[in-house]
């Protein structure tokens, strides 16, 4: 004796709910496994729970794109408008970017070099040089203002000192009057 069928509505019972979500996903995540190798057939499967939470499956060696892409072709349905194309370009524009940086400051610290031919040797060379240029212009004015610290640090250690010998000569003036007021008593 089978299984008598059910009426398909919502299920009022939260924990209900959650089991019978939780073993028809499985379900129909092996059911496309199985599909996908039986038939050597390209799936793309996405699940969304009521939480949110996504669950996926795509078929092996097969891209969730190229099965986006040939829907797009095979049903004449945009899925994404011009402004996601664009998107998609400027992203593509900017790992092109990205990798051509990435190749050029290997170049910069001397990594891969050997393919290059001579002008692009020497551009490198010339940016070497003026940066080699701009950090010793940097050097020279730290040591500038250094130096300059210094004669200021000097100058008030002068001052300080001769205002200490100011206020001392002063102190031992008062002593000595002092003295000499107590040695003759009038």
């Amino acid at each position: 004796m089978g299984r008598g069928k059910i009426e398909i509505k919502r299920i009022e019972n939260s924990s209900n709910r959650q089991v019978t979500y939780s073993k028809r996903r499985s379900g129909i995540i092996k059911k496309a496994k199985e599909i996908t190798v039986l038939c050597d057939a390209k799936v793309s499967l996405v699940i969304f729970a009521s939480s949110g939470k996504m669950h996926e499956y795509c078929s092996p060696s097969t891209k969730l794109v190229d099965i986006l892409e040939s829907y797009h072709k095979q049903s004449g349905n945009r899925l994404w408008d011009a402004k996601h194309e664009n998107l998609n370009n400027e992203i593509d524009r900017i790992k092109k970017e990205n990798d051509s940086m990435q190749i050029e400051l290997r170049h910069l610290k001397g990594e891969d070099i050997t393919s290059l031919n001579h002008k692009e040797l020497i551009v490198i060379e010339d940016v070497l040089e003026k940066g080699q240029t701009s950090i010793r212009n940097k050097q020279d004015e730290l040591v500038r203002m250094l130096r300059e610290n210094d004669k200021m640090l000097e100058e008030e250690n002068k001052s300080l000192n001769f205002i200490l010998r100011a206020e001392m000569a002063m102190q031992n003036g008062y002593q000595q009057h002092r003295m000499r007021q107590d040695y003759n008593p009038h």
